[in-house]
């Protein structure tokens, strides 16, 4: 706390010092900025754990599927909302279409998409937690028996066409993660620890 100094006072009084907010930053600037590259975990068996909890795998799945399904979604219903404006509209009811059709479409997307990431979520967890060992195996399994469960009401052909095509899909998704961490963020961290020395 600063106190209000006497005009009369000498400067150098040893009763009274002048408050400095900034007396403890006396750090090196480039030391302000050196965050720990490694996750930071509360607990250390935390650490020990290579993959997502089913809680993370349930927030993470059900909202990149809400997420993209509502943007592909919107870009749908905006479109359609283009299609269906007529020559006598006004500006306020063409903008009315464009929205409407694009909130609509992008809503109903969305729920089926966040609807499969949670179904996709509970079983790869299951599975691993079965299985005790997290490999490609276990996801195309997850991916079968999501498609298989969405579409299960449709009756066993359509099931099965749905299971398949979840399969497949998360075979895609996880060749191609393992490609993208073996290939492009292999050669990204080459070349950044390259240019910071």
């Amino acid at each position: 706390m600063a106190y209000p100094r006497d005009p009369n006072s000498d400067e150098n009084d040893s009763n009274h010092r002048l408050y400095n907010p900034y007396q403890d930053l006396q750090v090196p600037t480039n030391m302000l900025y050196k965050l720990p590259t490694s996750p930071e975990h509360l607990f250390p068996e935390e650490s020990l754990l290579q993959r997502r909890s089913w809680e993370e795998n349930l927030t993470y799945y059900s909202g990149i599927g809400y997420l993209a399904g509502s943007s592909a979604g919107a870009a749908k219903g905006f479109i359609s909302g283009l299609k269906s404006i007529e020559s006598t509209d006004t500006l306020k009811l063409r903008i009315n279409r464009v929205l409407n059709g694009s909130g609509h479409a992008g809503c109903q997307i969305g729920n089926r998409c966040g609807i499969i990431g949670i179904l996709y979520a509970g079983l790869d967890s299951g599975i691993v937690h079965y299985m005790g060992s997290d490999d490609v195996i276990n996801s195309v399994v997850a991916g079968l028996g999501t498609g298989v469960l969405y579409k299960a009401a449709s009756g066993p052909r359509s099931a099965a066409v749905a299971g398949a095509i979840g399969g497949v899909l998360a075979g895609l998704a996880v060749a191609g993660k393992q490609a993208l961490k073996r290939y492009v963020l292999k050669e990204f961290h080459i070349g950044h620890r390259w240019r910071r020395r």
